[in-house]
């Protein structure tokens, strides 16, 4: 069958809350004024991935469990207004919500709500197996109904990736994402070594290429057996938010491995992406376009091997 979607995205559709706060911890007091205010907006880590690679020209279909609310009509309208396919399963529990707190440096603290889903959440398996059928990837977010798609993806045969985000090498409910998938993103963040976590991932899964990032410091690139240091890329204008980073770096990542781009050009692409998506305020979404992609790669230093 002739793959009609280049990129499926499960999970991860939701909508987050940007408060501003003076600084990360937040000063116990009684109250604080906010500016520039409090601002919600429909973006959360799926929604991120499918707006990135859409935005490169990949054909991109986000499926998810979205509630019948005011938070499910913003997913949908994000998605509409950026010309992104979107299969909604009704979810009774409602629509992904967070409060994401943004400091001055751009840092944040994410609370979710964790009253908007239930352990026996699924996708529907036909959904699944049929989207699947006409994909090339599909990007898997690690939120709680998706797992249990794993398995129907891999009978497809479409090539996986996730993102495991501040894992810290521990938690065993990440492991069943992260031994699935044949490429894996993670943040340094929470590591104390990250190069081992990321071996281990390679050894013990079907990982082709693991990916750690960490921030200002760039990424590490686990992939054939070395380990490369992927420097930082020079964020076009100055840094105001952190939040959908990552996303965005994996969004490139997969636009360049999809073009049959070698690993470390695709980290380079990741990294310029992520940069851009530092510029971006917390209370907007968008993403990077190709030619803005690729005129900073080209100016991006390459990787160099490394002991992370």
């Amino acid at each position: 069958m002739t793959a009609e979607i280049d990129v499926l995205v499960l999970g991860g559709a939701g909508v987050d809350t940007i408060v501003h706060v003076p600084e990360l911890p937040v000063p116990l007091a009684d109250s604080h004024m906010i500016r520039p205010g409090i601002v919600t907006r429909a973006g959360q880590s799926g929604d991120f991935v499918a707006l990135g690679t859409s935005a490169l020209g990949l054909r991109t279909h986000h499926l998810d469990l979205i509630g019948d609310d005011h938070e499910g009509d913003l997913v949908r309208a994000l998605h509409r207004d950026h010309g992104i396919a979107l299969t909604a399963v009704p979810q009774p529990c409602g629509t992904k919500r967070a409060v994401n707190l943004v400091g001055p440096d751009g840092r944040r603290l994410s609370l979710y709500d964790a009253t908007r889903g239930s352990e026996t959440d699924r996708l529907p398996e036909e959904t699944v197996r049929g989207l699947a059928a006409v994909s090339r990837h599909a990007h898997v977010v690690i939120t709680q109904p998706c797992a249990d798609a794993l398995p129907l993806l891999r009978e497809a045969g479409v090539t996986i990736s996730t993102d495991l985000h501040d894992w810290d090498g521990v938690n065993p409910y990440h492991e069943t994402f992260a031994l699935a998938a044949d490429l894996v993103f993670l943040s340094a963040a929470a590591l104390t070594d990250p190069e081992a976590v990321m071996r281990r991932i390679a050894a013990r899964g079907r990982a082709e290429a693991v990916v750690a990032t960490a921030g200002a410091e760039g990424a590490y690139l686990l992939a054939d057996g070395e380990l490369t240091h992927v420097p930082a890329a020079e964020p076009p204008a100055p840094v105001v938010d952190s939040n959908g980073a990552g996303d965005a770096f994996a969004a490139a990542f997969l636009y360049g491995r999809l073009g049959g781009e070698d690993a470390l050009h695709c980290a380079r692409l990741g990294a310029v992406a992520g940069a851009y998506a530092c510029t971006v305020p917390s209370t907007r979404v968008a993403a990077v376009g190709p030619e803005a992609l690729l005129a900073g790669v080209a100016g991006h230093v390459p990787g160099t091997l490394s002991g992370a």
